[in-house]
């Protein structure tokens, strides 16, 4: 392989970490067991510790490290436990009627919303000191059909919806099925030639899928007089930036392209 990069779409950034504009935070990572690993003067006390016992008749050997099997999840979760497996699918399928499948389009443009999560909700004000208060989970989808965010409280015990909430023009982030399809629009748009160009050039590949990538994703919001006209409607559509990853590999910068799932389009950003 050449030991530089072609730079299609601006530049492949190498390593394991990128710039994302000012939106991204850089943050220092201590890997296991480096730290300390330069202390010469607590290596040699460690040695001579360990001398001091074999020295003194010690004999006993330190057993190896054990790790325990996590224990049985259960059905059910108490009080501010998180959502169990079991509990996050009732929650989910009390949620999602049949009547409420059919009508929502998900990111694919198939029948039924985007899942986007199931975490537990808060208690109400006055079950803050109940222990025996009914535990609920608030599920959230979105509708590519009417690009609406729907969130339905869920009371586990009694297996009802409590509440319905609707919104337009937030934009909650991507689940990791909207990602890979935003990649698949952009692998198949005519604006992602660099993107697999730039990927060729590192592995000596094609790029047909986004499963030879990892990928990471910013939601676009619309800035007035800052991009074309036909992102003028980012944050009602639901719009994205991909930061994708050769496996393995580079970065590549792709942040100029802004996919448009709502619509099935890729736009190019001014500038």
């Amino acid at each position: 392989m050449r030991t530089t990069v072609r730079r299609h779409l601006g530049k492949v950034v190498a390593g394991t970490a990128i710039a994302v504009a000012s939106t991204a935070v850089m943050v220092a990572i201590t890997l296991p067991g480096t730290a300390g690993a330069d202390d010469k003067a607590g290596q040699g006390g460690t040695a001579r510790s360990a001398g001091q016992a074999a020295a003194a008749g010690d004999s006993a050997a330190v057993p190896p490290g054990v790790v325990q099997a996590a224990p049985d999840e259960g059905e059910k979760g108490k009080g501010s436990d998180p959502l169990t497996d079991d509990e996050m699918k009732r929650a989910e399928s009390v949620a999602l009627s049949r009547q409420a499948f059919n009508a929502a389009q998900n990111v694919e443009g198939e029948r039924g919303p985007q899942r986007l999560g199931v975490e537990l909700a808060a208690p109400d004000a006055g079950e803050l000191d109940d222990p025996d208060a009914p535990r609920r989970a608030d599920v959230t989808f979105y509708d590519y059909k009417t690009d609406t965010v729907v969130t339905k409280t869920v009371n586990l015990d009694t297996g009802k919806v409590e509440n319905t909430g609707t919104q337009r023009g937030v934009q909650p982030p991507l689940s990791a099925d909207e990602q890979n399809e935003a990649a698949r629009v952009l692998i198949a748009d005519p604006l992602g030639a660099g993107l697999k160009a730039d990927y060729k050039d590192a592995t000596g590949k094609e790029l047909t899928s986004p499963d030879q990538l990892e990928l990471s994703s910013m939601i676009y919001h619309s800035v007035p007089g800052a991009q074309p006209a036909a992102l003028d409607t980012c944050g009602a559509h639901r719009c994205v930036r991909l930061l994708p990853k050769v496996k393995n590999g580079p970065w590549i910068d792709s942040r100029s392209l802004v996919i448009d799932l709502s619509a099935g389009k890729v736009t190019k950003l001014n500038g």
